[in-house]
């Protein structure tokens, strides 16, 4: 496969564009819709970013649940059973590259017919574009290894049409991708005399340095995937990305965050991300407690308030039910000679920390009376006054839905007999693909692991942390989650969730957050600060767990947990790829390309297959619990 030759059609040398010029193009893209023969590249462009999606609708219902649950950051209602490591349907993964692919070749096409003088105000589109393609090739590779790309979407376009593109390995795609970054960069940086209309660009409103840093921050992405197999090229990226002048992500202003959409446009589910509710997912204790413990504000933007607010509580006293213990544990109350209980306060950290409880890592735990508090309401349940209505409240806190999707209704938990308090605004939604943490977090890592750059390994990791606990606070204002500037005014003694001044040296003085140790305690500190900031980002959070092998067996503060049954050797690394059909145009293709890759295709395969047929990235690398072997 000749990359350079593809990154040059991709990108056709630049040159000058006079004034006239520029005045004819944009006279073409202000005619009349209905007198218009031929695409558009801002519009097409515009439609490319409309279409890049590394998580809809049928990736949070099927292909999240099974990574939070085999990484062990997150699980169902019913908590891990014998069955937990098996596969379900998948969705929305595997080809979302195509998604934007296809216009991006419509896109190379249309340029590729004019002039070269009008070609050249182009360039910066199409670097774009194909930006976007490269960061969904690497969440599609992440899961299900060798996919086509250089001859993919081309059928159009050739003579005889190419129907049967070949399949690209994932050590070519990333030597390619790599290369291809580079090119987009220069030119993102050089180009001058664009044709971009800047409301046509709904992430950077078309400011090309903000895409060069995209670019160049692309490449840490690739290069932590490639420790396991090429840990010097992975080292030699990133003081190459580091010393670039082009710049990384560095800044609010830089992250790749934004909205499809805004309220009261005509674009449905683009507005919203999507409308239909998805699997709830529980986080595990071993992430709310190591959370709380180290009074990380994040916990309270990712994850939900539980129903036990002081009125909830109160409720439960009036009524004579036992609360659960673990909810029990952090109420002070007085209790007159009658026998009647008033709640006082909370202890401990107070509100909000307090509504915040995870689910037990504990094989068959919804099966033990000790746990009921975690997965049952029965014993939990009020009545209101007439005893016609049972009231359930659940203890355990879950991952923010609004934090997923903008169409999403909340009620405010209520004694029987109360008027419910309801949040009904649809808000816009907001989603973080690339962040200034992301990119602290990738150096702080590689500097650990050997690389040459102009910063220490704590500077990375102390920025990244900070930013991180800023971001997700930026992110959760504006997908307004529930008590986010708010306390609803329901229970006197409901807080808001918002980040407040010094909650960040606090966490960042915690001896389990703070850069001290060895050095690798510091790798365990970065990976375990990686995987929770990857929460609203399910595959690069699995890919964390799979590369570095932590949560470890080991951890003082992180501990990956064994049970007797699957061992860790069952639980899947990776996706399941499907027989072809005999019918299939694609057949011979597919089937070579999965033999070549070690692959057992088909549904109902044993896990284990999963586990030691392995990604390219992922070969080497360490099983689950191990900890890093790099």
């Amino acid at each position: 496969m000749n990359y350079k030759k593809i990154a040059a059609m991709t990108v056709i040398a630049a040159s000058a564009l006079s004034f006239n010029g520029c005045r004819d193009k944009f006279a073409e893209i202000n005619s009349d819709p209905a007198s218009v023969s031929t695409g558009d590249v801002n519009f097409l462009f515009t439609q490319a970013e409309l279409n890049f999606e590394p998580s809809g609708y049928t990736f949070w219902f099927y292909n999240a649940p099974m990574m939070y649950k085999w990484g062990e950051v997150g699980i169902g209602s019913s908590g891990y059973s014998s069955t937990y490591q098996e596969t379900t349907e998948y969705g929305s993964q595997g080809s979302q590259t195509l998604n934007v692919l296809n216009y991006a070749r419509d896109m190379e096409y249309l340029v590729s017919q004019m002039s070269e003088e009008d070609a050249a105000t182009y360039q910066n589109q199409l670097a774009a574009a194909r930006i976007l393609c490269i960061y969904l090739g690497i969440f599609d590779t992440d899961m299900y290894g060798d996919m086509p790309y250089s001859e993919a979407s081309l059928a159009r376009y050739t003579s005889p049409s190419l129907l049967t593109p070949a399949y690209d390995t994932v050590e070519d795609l990333y030597t390619g991708w790599l290369e291809d970054l580079e090119t987009y960069m220069t030119t993102l940086a050089t180009s001058e005399d664009q044709t971009w209309i800047a409301k046509q660009d709904i992430i950077y409103g078309a400011d090309a340095t903000k895409w060069a840093k995209l670019a160049n921050s692309l490449r840490l992405k690739i290069a932590v995937r490639l420790l396991s197999q090429d840990k010097a090229k992975a080292l030699e990226i990133a003081q190459a990305v580091a010393e670039s002048s082009v710049g990384v992500i560095d800044g609010s202003d830089d992250d790749f965050l934004f909205n499809k959409a805004s309220a009261g446009s005509d674009d449905g589910d683009a507005t919203y991300h999507f409308g239909n509710s998805i699997t709830t997912i529980y986080p595990t204790q071993m992430v709310t407690n190591f959370m709380i413990e180290n009074q990380d504000p994040r916990v309270r933007f990712f994850f939900t308030k539980n129903d036990y607010n002081s009125t909830v509580v109160q409720a439960f006293f009036d009524q004579g039910v036992d609360l659960p213990s673990f909810v029990s544990d952090n109420v002070e109350y007085t209790e007159d000679a009658e026998g009647n209980k008033t709640f006082t306060g909370w202890k401990g950290l107070g509100e909000p920390w307090v509504r915040y409880y995870g689910m037990p890592t504990v094989m068959n735990a919804n099966q033990d009376s000790q746990y009921d508090g975690y997965f049952k309401t029965t014993p939990y349940t009020l009545v209101n006054s007439a005893g016609d209505v049972e009231y359930n409240y659940t203890a355990t806190s879950y991952i923010n839905p609004e934090m997923i999707q903008g169409r999403y209704d909340y009620t405010v938990p209520n004694a029987p007999d109360d008027t419910p308090v309801t949040d009904t605004n649809e808000n816009p939604w907001y989603g973080m693909y690339m962040s200034t943490a992301e990119v602290n977090l990738y150096f702080a890592e590689l500097s650990l692991l050997g690389a040459t750059l102009p910063s220490s390994a704590q500077d990375y990791y102390e920025k990244a942390v900070e930013a991180s606990v800023e971001e997700y606070d930026r992110l959760a204002n504006l997908n307004q989650i529930p008590y986010y500037g708010t306390t609803y005014g329901y229970d006197p003694y409901d807080k808001e969730i918002d980040l407040q001044d010094g909650e960040i040296a606090t966490m960042m003085a915690m001896p389990n957050v703070e850069f001290t140790g060895t050095t690798a305690e510091k790798l365990e500190k970065v990976y375990v600060q990686e995987i929770l900031h990857f929460m609203f980002a399910p595959t690069d959070q699995f890919v964390a767990v799979r590369r570095s092998g932590v949560p470890t067996r080991t951890s003082e503060f992180f501990q990956w947990t064994d049970y007797t049954e699957p061992a860790y050797t069952e639980i899947p690394r990776r996706f399941e790829v499907l027989v072809p059909s005999v019918t299939d145009i694609m057949y011979e293709i597919k089937t070579e390309a999965y033999a070549s890759q070690g692959f057992t295709a088909g549904t109902g395969i044993a896990t284990s297959l999963l586990n030691s047929e392995r990604v390219w990235q992922d070969l080497n690398a360490p099983n689950f619990g191990e900890g890093p072997n790099n």
